[in-house]
């Protein structure tokens, strides 16, 4: 039997991901977030109005998401509670926020160089997707958010993940394990339930061998 209710949050659990953007003085901030879907080469995002990160996305219209894996997990919770904005916030600073200028080193990750934007890849995630927004808007009902469309330029995978050579290698599901968030609570990946008929149709053929859309080129 269901049960209609209306619950504090409506939030079933995406990855985390780790999203890196510029500062107004050039400096790098790094939000954790986990409101992010894909199709193709391209993601949606959803963040609150009142962060850094959106604000950021807007302006410099550039960014790279990190996905840390289940062994990043004490590197992502230390960025709980934590904000680029300065001053903070009212309503985060009821809820326990602090500004914190250096994310990454708060985190005790490293930055590296991206190749094609201007933000920084986090050395430790094992997936890093570098973007650009285009488009964005405000979101939801009863929540201050924006949504944001970022096309992904390029993707940098650690070489473990990966199936088959070249640039059409792609990443193998059983050893990819990636760090979920559910209510507010971090969760890994169990094994396999079920074989998945998808997974061996054509259409996963096809779009192994090129079918899908590819990446933009910058």
């Amino acid at each position: 039997m269901h049960r209609t209710v209306d619950p504090t949050v409506l939030y079933f659990g995406t990855p985390v991901a780790l999203i890196s953007t510029l500062n107004p003085d050039g400096s790098p901030n790094l939000a954790p977030m986990s409101s992010a879907w894909w199709l193709g080469w391209t993601c949606m995002l959803g963040l609150g109005q009142l962060s850094q990160t959106s604000g950021n996305l807007i302006r410099t219209r550039e960014c790279v998401i990190n996905l840390p894996s289940q062994n990043q997990v004490s590197e992502v919770d230390r960025l709980a509670l934590t904000t680029g904005r300065n001053p903070v916030p009212e309503l985060k600073l009821g809820w326990g926020y602090r500004h914190e200028p250096d994310k990454l080193g708060t985190a005790g990750l490293t930055a590296v160089d991206s190749v094609s934007v201007a933000p920084p890849r986090v050395a430790e995630c094992p997936v890093q997707m570098e973007g650009i927004v285009h488009h964005h808007r405000p979101f939801g009902k009863n929540v201050n958010a924006n949504v944001f469309e970022v096309h992904i330029v390029k993707l940098h995978v650690e070489e473990s993940l990966l199936i088959g050579n070249g640039s059409r290698a792609h990443i193998d599901p059983l050893r990819w394990q990636p760090l979920i968030m559910s209510f507010c609570r971090f969760f890994s990946l169990g094994g396999e339930v079920h074989p998945s008929r998808l997974a061996e149709s054509d259409f996963m053929k096809f779009m192994q061998q090129g079918g899908g859309a590819q990446p933009m080129r910058r």
